[in-house]
C-alpha cells in the first residue's frame, strides 16, 4: 500500500524540546495545509539502562534508569524522511535517539 505521509515520535528531554522543534521546521516537518512548525508533545516517563561502552547523556551504565521526557508527534512526508531524522539527530543530545516512524494510510480526516 502506498501512502505519502509518515508521523514520526521523538523521545526527547524537555531541555532539548526547542532543538527539535527548529530542526523539524528547518526539515519542513509539521506542514499541513497552510500552516508549518505543527507538531504536538506530551511529557512521559522513560526508562533505560546504559551498558557497557554507552556514553549515556543521562544515568549510570548497569543502572536502571527513569526520567521525565517528552514525546513530540510530527507529520512528515514519506520522501523527506531521511532528511528529518538527520536534522532531528543533529540537535538531539542522546547518544541513541529514539526516533519511530509510522507510515500513515490516511491523514486529516
Amino acid at each position: 500500500m502506498e501512502f505519502e505521509f509518515c508521523k514520526m515520535e521523538i523521545f526527547v528531554p524537555k531541555s532539548h524540546l526547542e532543538a527539535i522543534r527548529r530542526a523539524l521546521q528547518s526539515a519542513d516537518a509539521g506542514h499541513i495545509g497552510n500552516y508549518d512548525s505543527c507538531l504536538s508533545y506530551s511529557e512521559v516517563t522513560g526508562c533505560w539502562r546504559p551498558l557497557e561502552g554507552s556514553h549515556p547523556y543521562r544515568g549510570e551504565q548497569n543502572r536502571i534508569c527513569a526520567e521525565k521526557e517528552c514525546k513530540v508527534e510530527v507529520i512528515c512526508k514519506k520522501d523527506s524522511v531521511e532528511e528529518t531524522i538527520r536534522a532531528v539527530k543533529a540537535a538531539h543530545p542522546y547518544e541513541v535517539p529514539v526516533i519511530n516512524v509510522i507510515p500513515l494510510y490516511r491523514t486529516g480526516l
